[in-house]
């Protein structure tokens, strides 16, 4: 009988093995889907989402002194007898010094500036008023800016407001300062962030030439915490509109037509690192900060150096190359070439904005 009771407990013993490693193994498996189910959910985004129509890209042609004329031909486009006005419409939140360098950068171009602003974030979180508080900064603009604020919803503790409904409702709002700002038909309407910057030489083509789309999005390329940190050319939510009765601001495709290498977008390019944790917990996005270790100034300072991402997820991206390709640091460039030419002019002010510059205040 030994014999036979040995081998019942030798068979036995691998099942008591597999129940205790059951009993470990799954919790921390629960643990680490819970700590990283956005990452897991990214990673396999190739196999659940479809990738949107793409767009189709009109080729953009531009070389310093070649004449307006020939700069319209080239696209198909005829040339005006007179510029039109443009309107550039931006939801502001805190970024002063890119509005200063896009309000510096577009001001010979622009009739008015329309800024919207807010008392509380998208998140519902209370705000001091930003730009009210540095309209001294802004008065190269000589009475071109209109200012508008819109009563935000602070959010109930414990059940904070939908981020994307507030951030609609705010944009549904440009509407009407727009009217107050006098814009009318045919007149150029920009719609983009404030961090999203048309160069000036798109603004100008778009505001001579006639037989330009009615809606066109513009390509910008993409730039991580500074203009060290060059992404991609995926940006592409700014818009340029040629004004009627029926067009509603909004930050969303509005057509399949988008001209290429516009402008750029330069995403979290604050000079102060209480500005990231404002904007971290502020935006539309702020449930990616999963915990409260994101926001430690030590850690945000070490990822803006590194060209790592603040929120620790991969890349939004639709095929598992192009995922693969871009995971990791983000490649440091040292060309300061083709940027705005108000932030090279003022290179010892924003120095935080360009190649070398990591270090925050």
């Amino acid at each position: 009988m030994a014999p036979r009771t040995l081998g019942i407990t030798s068979r036995r013993f691998p099942r008591k093995l597999l129940f205790i490693a059951f009993l470990i193994l799954v919790p921390i498996g629960m643990i680490v889907i819970s700590n990283h189910s956005k990452k897991i959910s990214y990673f396999f985004r190739p196999l659940w989402d479809n990738p949107p129509t793409p767009f189709k890209r009109l080729p953009h042609f531009y070389a310093e002194n070649v004449s307006m004329e020939h700069l319209c031909k080239l696209h198909g486009w005829s040339i005006r007898s007179q510029p039109r006005r443009v309107f550039d419409g931006i939801i502001f939140n805190n970024e002063l010094d890119i509005l200063e360098i896009r309000c510096r950068e577009l001001n010979p171009y622009i009739t008015k500036f329309v800024i919207l602003e807010s008392n509380t974030t998208f998140t519902g979180i209370p705000k001091p008023l930003f730009f009210s508080s540095n309209q001294d900064r802004f008065a190269f603009t000589e009475g071109k800016i209109v200012h508008g604020l819109f009563p935000g919803r602070i959010a109930s503790l414990g059940s904070p407001g939908n981020a994307f409904v507030l951030e609609s409702e705010q944009r549904k709002a440009m509407n009407g300062l727009l009217h107050y700002a006098g814009i009318s038909d045919d007149d150029l309407l920009i719609m983009s962030d404030t961090d999203e910057i048309p160069s000036p030489h798109t603004v100008k083509l778009l505001q001579w030439c006639d037989g330009i789309p009615p809606i066109l999005h513009l390509e910008l390329r993409n730039y991580l915490y500074s203009f060290e940190f060059p992404v991609d050319y995926s940006s592409w939510r700014a818009t340029v509109h040629i004004y009627n009765p029926g067009t509603l601001y909004r930050h969303s495709r509005q057509s399949d037509l988008i001209l290429s290498e516009a402008g750029w977008h330069c995403s979290f390019c604050f000079r102060h690192l209480h500005e990231f944790v404002f904007k971290m917990t502020a935006y539309s996005h702020a449930d990616r900060v999963r915990r409260r270790e994101f926001l430690k100034y030590s850690r945000i300072q070490k990822l803006i150096c590194s060209g790592d991402d603040l929120f620790d997820m991969l890349p939004e991206e639709y095929t598992f190359k192009e995922l693969i390709k871009k995971m990791g640091s983000i490649p440091h460039s040292g060309s300061a070439v083709h940027l705005p030419a108000y932030l090279i002019e003022n290179a010892d002010k924003f120095r935080f904005l360009l190649p070398g510059g990591c270090l925050r205040e």
